[in-house]
Protein backbone atom coordinates (compact mmCIF):
# COMPACT_ATOMS: atom_id res chain seq x y z
CA UNK A 1 0.00 0.00 0.00
CA UNK A 2 1.01 3.54 -1.01
CA UNK A 3 1.97 5.59 2.11
CA UNK A 4 0.28 8.46 3.22
CA UNK A 5 2.93 11.18 2.06
CA UNK A 6 3.64 9.05 -1.21
CA UNK A 7 -0.21 8.63 -1.69
CA UNK A 8 -0.61 12.78 -2.40
CA UNK A 9 2.55 12.39 -4.83
CA UNK A 10 1.71 9.80 -6.86
CA UNK A 11 -1.90 11.72 -6.90
CA UNK A 12 -0.28 14.63 -8.15
CA UNK A 13 0.95 12.83 -11.38
CA UNK A 14 -1.79 11.38 -11.85
CA UNK A 15 -0.97 7.64 -11.09
CA UNK A 16 -2.70 5.86 -8.79
CA UNK A 17 -5.29 3.99 -10.93
CA UNK A 18 -7.39 7.29 -10.72
CA UNK A 19 -8.93 9.40 -13.38
CA UNK A 20 -7.53 12.71 -12.91
CA UNK A 21 -9.62 15.07 -15.75
CA UNK A 22 -8.08 13.15 -18.56
CA UNK A 23 -11.60 14.15 -20.54
CA UNK A 24 -11.25 17.76 -19.21
CA UNK A 25 -8.87 18.12 -22.09
CA UNK A 26 -10.45 17.04 -25.20
CA UNK A 27 -11.28 20.47 -26.27
CA UNK A 28 -8.80 22.31 -25.73
CA UNK A 29 -6.71 23.93 -28.71
CA UNK A 30 -3.10 22.10 -28.10
CA UNK A 31 -0.62 25.19 -28.41
CA UNK A 32 -2.93 27.76 -26.83
CA UNK A 33 -2.30 28.96 -23.18
CA UNK A 34 -5.26 28.30 -20.87
CA UNK A 35 -6.99 30.47 -18.36
CA UNK A 36 -8.21 29.87 -14.96
CA UNK A 37 -10.37 30.66 -12.47
CA UNK A 38 -9.18 29.71 -9.17
CA UNK A 39 -11.93 29.76 -6.11
CA UNK A 40 -10.29 30.81 -2.76
CA UNK A 41 -7.83 32.88 -1.60
CA UNK A 42 -6.34 30.83 0.95
CA UNK A 43 -3.25 28.83 0.77
CA UNK A 44 -4.07 26.27 -1.60
CA UNK A 45 -5.73 29.04 -3.99
CA UNK A 46 -2.47 31.04 -3.53
CA UNK A 47 0.25 28.48 -4.01
CA UNK A 48 -1.85 27.21 -7.10
CA UNK A 49 -1.64 30.45 -8.36
CA UNK A 50 2.03 30.77 -7.63
CA UNK A 51 2.28 27.78 -10.03
CA UNK A 52 0.22 29.03 -12.62
CA UNK A 53 2.34 32.96 -12.29
CA UNK A 54 5.49 30.67 -12.70
CA UNK A 55 4.21 29.09 -15.92
CA UNK A 56 2.51 32.23 -17.44
CA UNK A 57 -0.82 30.67 -17.25
CA UNK A 58 -3.30 33.39 -16.74
CA UNK A 59 -5.57 33.14 -14.17
CA UNK A 60 -7.74 35.34 -11.35
CA UNK A 61 -8.89 34.03 -7.66
CA UNK A 62 -12.28 34.95 -6.79
CA UNK A 63 -12.38 35.20 -2.82
CA UNK A 64 -15.50 35.73 -1.17
CA UNK A 65 -13.91 36.99 2.17
CA UNK A 66 -12.80 40.55 2.48
CA UNK A 67 -9.22 39.41 2.67
CA UNK A 68 -6.61 36.79 1.53
CA UNK A 69 -5.57 33.96 3.56
CA UNK A 70 -8.70 31.84 4.21
CA UNK A 71 -8.61 29.46 7.64
CA UNK A 72 -5.43 31.19 7.89
CA UNK A 73 -6.47 34.32 10.28
CA UNK A 74 -3.34 36.40 12.15
CA UNK A 75 -4.70 38.70 14.41
CA UNK A 76 -2.52 41.57 16.07
CA UNK A 77 -4.05 41.91 19.65
CA UNK A 78 -1.65 44.88 21.02
CA UNK A 79 -0.68 47.16 18.11
CA UNK A 80 1.52 49.23 20.75
CA UNK A 81 3.62 45.71 21.54
CA UNK A 82 3.27 44.34 17.80
CA UNK A 83 1.99 41.20 19.32
CA UNK A 84 0.52 38.75 16.55
CA UNK A 85 -1.97 35.56 17.67
CA UNK A 86 -3.01 32.90 15.73
CA UNK A 87 -6.97 32.59 15.25
CA UNK A 88 -6.23 30.37 12.64
CA UNK A 89 -3.83 27.75 10.83
CA UNK A 90 -1.24 27.99 13.48
CA UNK A 91 1.37 24.75 13.42
CA UNK A 92 4.28 24.69 10.74
CA UNK A 93 6.17 21.18 11.12
CA UNK A 94 9.61 20.30 10.74
CA UNK A 95 8.45 17.98 8.03
CA UNK A 96 6.18 20.45 6.18
CA UNK A 97 8.91 20.91 3.44
CA UNK A 98 6.69 23.14 0.72
CA UNK A 99 6.25 25.56 3.57
CA UNK A 100 9.62 25.93 4.63
CA UNK A 101 10.97 26.04 1.43
CA UNK A 102 8.51 28.94 0.04
CA UNK A 103 9.55 30.69 3.55
CA UNK A 104 12.78 30.60 2.20
CA UNK A 105 12.09 31.61 -1.11
CA UNK A 106 10.38 34.74 0.32
CA UNK A 107 12.59 35.45 3.18
CA UNK A 108 10.54 34.60 6.28
CA UNK A 109 11.34 33.74 9.25
CA UNK A 110 10.01 30.95 11.00
CA UNK A 111 10.22 31.17 15.12
CA UNK A 112 10.90 28.02 17.13
CA UNK A 113 6.93 27.30 18.32
CA UNK A 114 7.90 23.98 20.46
CA UNK A 115 5.83 23.70 23.38
CA UNK A 116 6.57 21.86 26.50
CA UNK A 117 3.27 20.78 28.15
CA UNK A 118 1.96 20.60 31.64
CA UNK A 119 -1.33 19.18 32.86
CA UNK A 120 -4.14 19.68 34.93
CA UNK A 121 -6.15 16.18 35.87
CA UNK A 122 -8.72 16.47 38.71
CA UNK A 123 -7.51 19.26 40.08
CA UNK A 124 -4.23 18.75 40.47
CA UNK A 125 -1.45 20.43 38.07
CA UNK A 126 1.49 18.45 37.03
CA UNK A 127 4.65 20.47 36.08
CA UNK A 128 6.28 19.27 32.22
CA UNK A 129 8.13 16.53 32.79
CA UNK A 130 6.14 15.58 36.08
CA UNK A 131 3.41 13.56 33.99
CA UNK A 132 2.60 11.22 31.07
CA UNK A 133 1.54 7.80 30.08
CA UNK A 134 2.39 4.43 31.62
CA UNK A 135 5.45 2.44 30.27
CA UNK A 136 3.18 -0.23 29.28
CA UNK A 137 1.03 2.21 26.98
CA UNK A 138 4.10 4.24 25.45
CA UNK A 139 5.16 0.96 24.51
CA UNK A 140 1.78 -0.11 22.96
CA UNK A 141 1.11 2.52 21.15
CA UNK A 142 4.77 2.38 19.75
CA UNK A 143 3.89 -0.67 18.03
CA UNK A 144 0.49 0.30 17.02
CA UNK A 145 2.41 2.90 15.13
CA UNK A 146 4.65 -0.13 13.86
CA UNK A 147 1.53 -1.86 13.20
CA UNK A 148 -0.18 0.83 10.49
CA UNK A 149 2.94 1.00 8.29
CA UNK A 150 2.54 -2.47 7.37
CA UNK A 151 -1.05 -2.58 7.13
CA UNK A 152 -2.03 -4.19 3.61
CA UNK A 153 -5.01 -2.19 1.54
CA UNK A 154 -7.32 -4.60 3.34
CA UNK A 155 -6.15 -4.05 6.67
CA UNK A 156 -6.29 -0.20 5.68
CA UNK A 157 -9.82 -0.02 5.15
CA UNK A 158 -10.86 -2.13 7.53
CA UNK A 159 -9.21 0.26 10.42
CA UNK A 160 -10.97 3.40 8.57
CA UNK A 161 -13.66 1.27 9.56
CA UNK A 162 -13.95 2.06 13.41
CA UNK A 163 -12.96 4.96 15.24
CA UNK A 164 -9.97 5.90 17.33
CA UNK A 165 -10.96 5.90 20.46
CA UNK A 166 -12.31 1.94 20.03
CA UNK A 167 -9.00 1.57 17.85
CA UNK A 168 -7.20 2.36 21.35
CA UNK A 169 -9.85 0.21 23.82
CA UNK A 170 -9.21 -2.44 21.60
CA UNK A 171 -5.50 -2.11 21.82
CA UNK A 172 -5.49 -2.06 25.93
CA UNK A 173 -5.66 1.55 26.28
CA UNK A 174 -7.65 2.29 29.48
CA UNK A 175 -7.61 4.30 32.51
CA UNK A 176 -5.92 7.46 33.49
CA UNK A 177 -4.03 6.11 29.78
CA UNK A 178 -7.35 6.84 28.07
CA UNK A 179 -8.68 9.55 29.54
CA UNK A 180 -4.91 11.46 29.09
CA UNK A 181 -5.64 10.44 25.31
CA UNK A 182 -9.18 11.78 24.95
CA UNK A 183 -7.58 14.88 26.45
CA UNK A 184 -4.42 14.98 24.60
CA UNK A 185 -5.21 13.76 20.85
CA UNK A 186 -8.88 15.21 20.62
CA UNK A 187 -6.66 18.99 19.88
CA UNK A 188 -5.12 17.31 16.96
CA UNK A 189 -8.94 16.45 15.59
CA UNK A 190 -11.04 18.94 16.64
CA UNK A 191 -13.65 16.60 17.98
CA UNK A 192 -14.19 13.54 20.49
CA UNK A 193 -11.41 10.86 19.53
CA UNK A 194 -14.81 8.30 19.11
CA UNK A 195 -15.91 10.81 15.96
CA UNK A 196 -12.36 10.25 14.02
CA UNK A 197 -11.42 7.19 11.37
CA UNK A 198 -8.91 4.85 13.29
CA UNK A 199 -7.20 4.48 9.96
CA UNK A 200 -6.97 8.45 10.05
CA UNK A 201 -5.38 9.46 12.94
CA UNK A 202 -2.56 6.67 13.84
CA UNK A 203 -1.82 7.84 10.38
CA UNK A 204 -1.06 11.40 11.46
CA UNK A 205 1.00 9.89 14.60
CA UNK A 206 2.97 7.64 12.75
CA UNK A 207 3.74 10.15 9.37
CA UNK A 208 4.76 12.48 11.75
CA UNK A 209 7.82 14.17 13.90
CA UNK A 210 7.75 13.65 17.82
CA UNK A 211 6.10 16.70 18.45
CA UNK A 212 3.72 15.97 16.05
CA UNK A 213 4.91 18.63 13.71
CA UNK A 214 4.19 21.59 16.35
CA UNK A 215 7.39 23.08 15.66
CA UNK A 216 7.63 26.40 13.89
CA UNK A 217 5.42 29.56 13.16
CA UNK A 218 6.46 32.60 10.80
CA UNK A 219 7.26 35.35 12.64
CA UNK A 220 4.73 38.69 12.08
CA UNK A 221 1.72 36.18 11.10
CA UNK A 222 1.28 33.12 8.72
CA UNK A 223 -0.65 35.73 6.77
CA UNK A 224 2.80 36.87 5.85
CA UNK A 225 2.70 33.57 3.47
CA UNK A 226 -0.20 34.90 2.12
CA UNK A 227 0.99 38.48 1.98
CA UNK A 228 4.21 37.24 -0.08
CA UNK A 229 2.25 35.27 -2.82
CA UNK A 230 0.06 38.11 -3.56
CA UNK A 231 3.24 40.36 -4.29
CA UNK A 232 4.52 37.72 -6.62
CA UNK A 233 1.53 37.14 -8.76
CA UNK A 234 0.20 40.66 -8.60
CA UNK A 235 -2.34 42.06 -6.10
CA UNK A 236 -4.88 42.62 -9.40
CA UNK A 237 -5.34 39.15 -9.89
CA UNK A 238 -7.14 38.79 -6.24
CA UNK A 239 -10.61 39.79 -6.54
CA UNK A 240 -11.53 40.34 -2.96
CA UNK A 241 -15.91 39.68 -1.84
CA UNK A 242 -16.74 37.95 -5.12
CA UNK A 243 -18.90 35.05 -3.99
CA UNK A 244 -19.42 32.70 -6.71
CA UNK A 245 -22.76 31.71 -7.52
CA UNK A 246 -22.98 30.02 -10.05
CA UNK A 247 -20.47 27.86 -12.66
CA UNK A 248 -20.92 26.79 -16.10
CA UNK A 249 -18.89 24.19 -17.95
CA UNK A 250 -19.12 23.31 -21.19
CA UNK A 251 -16.44 23.54 -23.77
CA UNK A 252 -15.53 26.65 -21.30
CA UNK A 253 -15.95 27.51 -18.02
CA UNK A 254 -18.11 30.73 -16.79
CA UNK A 255 -18.36 31.83 -13.26
CA UNK A 256 -20.75 34.11 -11.79
CA UNK A 257 -20.56 35.57 -8.69
CA UNK A 258 -23.23 37.23 -6.40
CA UNK A 259 -22.54 40.43 -7.23
CA UNK A 260 -23.51 39.43 -11.19
CA UNK A 261 -19.84 39.29 -11.87
CA UNK A 262 -18.61 37.40 -14.87
CA UNK A 263 -15.44 35.93 -15.51
CA UNK A 264 -14.76 33.65 -18.43
CA UNK A 265 -12.19 30.48 -18.65
CA UNK A 266 -10.71 27.31 -19.46
CA UNK A 267 -10.18 25.38 -15.91
CA UNK A 268 -11.17 25.63 -12.48
CA UNK A 269 -9.55 25.06 -9.79
CA UNK A 270 -11.49 25.43 -6.43
CA UNK A 271 -10.35 25.22 -3.09
CA UNK A 272 -12.66 26.24 -0.98
CA UNK A 273 -14.35 24.15 1.70
CA UNK A 274 -16.74 21.75 1.05
CA UNK A 275 -19.43 23.33 3.20
CA UNK A 276 -19.03 26.52 0.10
CA UNK A 277 -18.50 24.34 -2.51
CA UNK A 278 -22.19 22.89 -2.32
CA UNK A 279 -23.60 25.64 -2.09
CA UNK A 280 -22.97 26.71 -5.55
CA UNK A 281 -24.99 25.94 -8.66
CA UNK A 282 -23.14 24.07 -10.66
CA UNK A 283 -24.19 23.54 -14.22
CA UNK A 284 -24.22 20.64 -14.95
CA UNK A 285 -25.03 19.69 -11.58
CA UNK A 286 -22.10 17.36 -9.60
CA UNK A 287 -22.24 14.12 -9.46
CA UNK A 288 -24.52 12.88 -7.24
CA UNK A 289 -21.87 11.03 -5.18
CA UNK A 290 -20.02 13.84 -4.88
CA UNK A 291 -22.32 16.03 -3.56
CA UNK A 292 -23.28 13.41 -0.88
CA UNK A 293 -19.76 13.36 -0.46
CA UNK A 294 -19.51 17.34 0.39
CA UNK A 295 -22.57 16.71 2.67
CA UNK A 296 -21.22 14.03 5.07
CA UNK A 297 -17.45 15.81 5.35
CA UNK A 298 -17.62 17.97 8.86
CA UNK A 299 -14.98 20.54 9.98
CA UNK A 300 -13.59 20.59 13.41
CA UNK A 301 -15.65 22.90 16.02
CA UNK A 302 -12.63 24.88 17.55
CA UNK A 303 -13.18 28.12 19.17
CA UNK A 304 -9.93 29.82 19.81
CA UNK A 305 -10.17 32.51 22.66
CA UNK A 306 -6.90 34.46 23.32
CA UNK A 307 -6.75 36.45 26.51
CA UNK A 308 -3.53 38.94 26.43
CA UNK A 309 -2.12 39.32 30.18
CA UNK A 310 -0.35 42.21 31.69
CA UNK A 311 2.70 40.13 32.36
CA UNK A 312 3.78 36.55 31.30
CA UNK A 313 2.69 34.33 34.85
CA UNK A 314 3.32 31.13 33.07
CA UNK A 315 7.23 32.42 32.83
CA UNK A 316 8.26 29.61 30.66
CA UNK A 317 7.97 30.72 26.88
CA UNK A 318 7.54 26.99 26.01
CA UNK A 319 4.79 26.83 27.86
CA UNK A 320 1.53 24.93 26.89
CA UNK A 321 -1.29 23.08 29.22
CA UNK A 322 -3.62 20.29 28.94
CA UNK A 323 -6.81 20.38 30.87
CA UNK A 324 -9.86 18.29 31.97
CA UNK A 325 -11.40 22.16 32.61
CA UNK A 326 -13.72 23.24 30.25
CA UNK A 327 -11.25 25.77 28.45
CA UNK A 328 -9.61 21.96 27.37
CA UNK A 329 -6.13 23.75 25.68
CA UNK A 330 -3.61 26.58 26.81
CA UNK A 331 -0.89 28.25 24.83
CA UNK A 332 1.43 31.00 25.06
CA UNK A 333 0.50 32.55 21.98
CA UNK A 334 3.18 34.81 21.76
CA UNK A 335 6.15 32.96 22.38
CA UNK A 336 9.45 34.95 21.53
CA UNK A 337 7.21 38.05 20.73
CA UNK A 338 9.44 40.56 22.94
CA UNK A 339 7.10 42.02 25.79
CA UNK A 340 6.04 41.81 29.02
CA UNK A 341 2.87 41.55 28.14
CA UNK A 342 1.92 38.01 26.75
CA UNK A 343 -0.99 35.83 25.12
CA UNK A 344 -2.14 32.80 26.26
CA UNK A 345 -5.15 30.68 23.61
CA UNK A 346 -7.96 28.70 25.25
CA UNK A 347 -8.51 26.30 22.30
CA UNK A 348 -11.67 24.19 22.90
CA UNK A 349 -12.79 21.74 20.80
CA UNK A 350 -15.95 19.57 20.08
CA UNK A 351 -19.02 19.94 22.68
CA UNK A 352 -16.92 22.31 24.45
CA UNK A 353 -16.50 25.04 21.63
CA UNK A 354 -19.56 26.37 20.63
CA UNK A 355 -20.68 26.66 24.31
CA UNK A 356 -17.78 28.45 25.10
CA UNK A 357 -17.87 30.69 22.02
CA UNK A 358 -21.71 31.62 22.90
CA UNK A 359 -20.63 33.10 26.35
CA UNK A 360 -20.01 36.77 26.98
CA UNK A 361 -16.41 37.68 27.42
CA UNK A 362 -16.85 38.13 31.36
CA UNK A 363 -17.87 34.31 31.63
CA UNK A 364 -15.30 33.62 29.61
CA UNK A 365 -12.68 35.52 31.99
CA UNK A 366 -14.43 33.45 34.42
CA UNK A 367 -14.15 30.13 33.05
CA UNK A 368 -9.92 30.48 32.19
CA UNK A 369 -9.38 31.70 35.72
CA UNK A 370 -11.15 28.68 37.19
CA UNK A 371 -9.62 26.49 34.76
CA UNK A 372 -6.37 27.91 35.29
CA UNK A 373 -6.03 28.61 38.92
CA UNK A 374 -4.56 24.53 39.96
CA UNK A 375 -1.46 25.82 38.31
CA UNK A 376 -1.59 29.81 39.32
CA UNK A 377 -4.16 30.67 41.42
CA UNK A 378 -6.00 34.01 40.70
CA UNK A 379 -4.70 35.72 37.69
CA UNK A 380 -8.25 37.46 36.25
CA UNK A 381 -6.45 40.86 37.86
CA UNK A 382 -3.80 40.61 34.99
CA UNK A 383 -6.08 39.72 32.20
CA UNK A 384 -6.19 43.39 29.58
CA UNK A 385 -8.46 42.02 26.61
CA UNK A 386 -9.97 38.82 24.59
CA UNK A 387 -10.05 38.03 21.41
CA UNK A 388 -12.95 34.71 20.29
CA UNK A 389 -12.88 33.35 17.44
CA UNK A 390 -15.40 30.16 16.89
CA UNK A 391 -14.56 28.46 13.58
CA UNK A 392 -17.36 26.38 13.56
CA UNK A 393 -19.58 29.39 13.23
CA UNK A 394 -17.54 30.29 9.92
CA UNK A 395 -19.66 31.37 7.27
CA UNK A 396 -17.66 30.10 4.64
CA UNK A 397 -16.42 26.56 6.15
CA UNK A 398 -18.75 25.79 9.69
CA UNK A 399 -15.35 24.68 11.05
CA UNK A 400 -11.29 25.00 10.85
CA UNK A 401 -10.53 22.02 9.12
CA UNK A 402 -11.80 18.74 8.30
CA UNK A 403 -12.14 15.56 10.13
CA UNK A 404 -12.81 12.27 8.59
CA UNK A 405 -15.19 10.24 10.33
CA UNK A 406 -15.64 6.53 10.34
CA UNK A 407 -15.42 4.76 7.11
CA UNK A 408 -14.79 8.42 5.02
CA UNK A 409 -10.97 8.31 4.39
CA UNK A 410 -11.63 5.53 2.28
CA UNK A 411 -15.16 6.20 2.06
CA UNK A 412 -15.55 9.71 0.60
CA UNK A 413 -11.92 10.99 -0.08
CA UNK A 414 -11.05 9.98 -3.17
CA UNK A 415 -14.85 11.30 -4.30
CA UNK A 416 -13.86 14.37 -3.27
CA UNK A 417 -10.48 14.30 -5.14
CA UNK A 418 -11.62 13.81 -8.06
CA UNK A 419 -12.41 16.18 -10.85
CA UNK A 420 -15.40 17.39 -12.23
CA UNK A 421 -15.08 18.12 -15.64
CA UNK A 422 -13.08 21.01 -16.55
CA UNK A 423 -12.62 21.33 -12.30
CA UNK A 424 -9.96 20.36 -10.19
CA UNK A 425 -10.34 20.49 -6.59
CA UNK A 426 -7.53 21.14 -3.61
CA UNK A 427 -7.42 22.03 -0.12
CA UNK A 428 -6.44 20.54 3.34
CA UNK A 429 -9.19 18.31 3.63
CA UNK A 430 -8.04 16.59 0.25
CA UNK A 431 -4.34 16.14 1.33
CA UNK A 432 -3.16 12.90 1.84
CA UNK A 433 -0.01 13.39 4.19
CA UNK A 434 -0.91 16.62 5.44
CA UNK A 435 -4.93 16.85 6.34
CA UNK A 436 -5.56 19.43 8.39
CA UNK A 437 -2.28 21.35 8.06
CA UNK A 438 -1.55 24.82 5.87
CA UNK A 439 1.18 22.53 4.11
CA UNK A 440 -1.50 20.54 2.96
CA UNK A 441 -3.45 23.24 1.42
CA UNK A 442 -0.42 24.16 -0.46
CA UNK A 443 0.43 20.59 -1.56
CA UNK A 444 -2.98 19.83 -2.95
CA UNK A 445 -3.21 23.60 -5.08
CA UNK A 446 0.49 22.86 -6.22
CA UNK A 447 -1.01 19.56 -7.46
CA UNK A 448 -3.99 20.90 -8.61
CA UNK A 449 -1.36 23.69 -10.77
CA UNK A 450 0.47 20.26 -12.21
CA UNK A 451 -2.69 19.12 -14.13
CA UNK A 452 -3.06 22.26 -16.09
CA UNK A 453 -1.59 21.86 -19.48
Amino acid sequence: MLSRRKFIRNVALGGGGLLLGAEAFGNFVIGKKPKVIIIGAGFAGLTAAYKLHQRKIDFVILEARNRIGGRVFSHTIDADEKLVVELGGEWVGNSHKRMIELCDEFKLTLFDNYMNSRLIYKGEYFDKGKWGFSAAWEKKFEQMKADYRKLSDAGAKKLDKIDFWRHLVNNGCDGKDLELKELLDSTDFGESLRHVSAYAAIAEYADSDNTNEMDKKIKGGNDRLAYALKDAIGEDKIKLQHKVQKIEQGAKVKVTCTGGQVFDGDFIICTIPTFSAKKINWIPALPADTQLAMNELQYARINKNASLYSERFWKDESFDLVTDMPGHYFYHATKDQPSKKGVLISYAIGDKAPVVATQTDTWRADMINMSLKPAFGDTKQLLVKQEDYYWGADEYSKGAYAMYGVGQWFGIRPILLRPFLRTHFAGEHLSDAWQGFMEGAIETGEAAAALIK
